[in-house]
């Protein structure tokens, strides 16, 4: 049986980059939610590779409690990007000062 855990750690770790950078560079709302959607999925896919590797089921829990968060994240986030858009007409992330404490 081949192992298929560096593969994986491979392409989490490429989309988990690619999350990042598009969080570093994107100034749109959407974007970011995007990218940090993406980050939460690689760190799925690693955690999931992992608990195959060693047998274990603690990785794959886990991973429910992180889908179950960004499914939460996922309606906040919109939730809030809709009244943005219809006070604003935009959700350009730059332009936004509004949710300064």
């Amino acid at each position: 049986m081949t192992s298929l855990l560096q593969p994986n750690l491979i392409l989490a770790t490429l989309l988990f980059t690619i999350g990042i950078l598009g969080v570093m560079w994107k100034r749109n709302a959407i974007a970011l939610f995007m990218s940090v959607e993406l980050m939460l999925n690689a760190a799925n896919l690693a955690f999931v590779s992992f608990a195959h590797e060693l047998g274990i089921m603690s990785g794959g829990i886990l991973v429910l409690f992180v889908m179950t968060v960004a499914a939460a994240e996922a309606g906040v986030g919109l939730a809030i990007f809709i009244a943005l858009f219809r006070a604003r007409r935009h959700i350009r992330v730059d332009e936004h000062d509004t949710l300064h404490g």
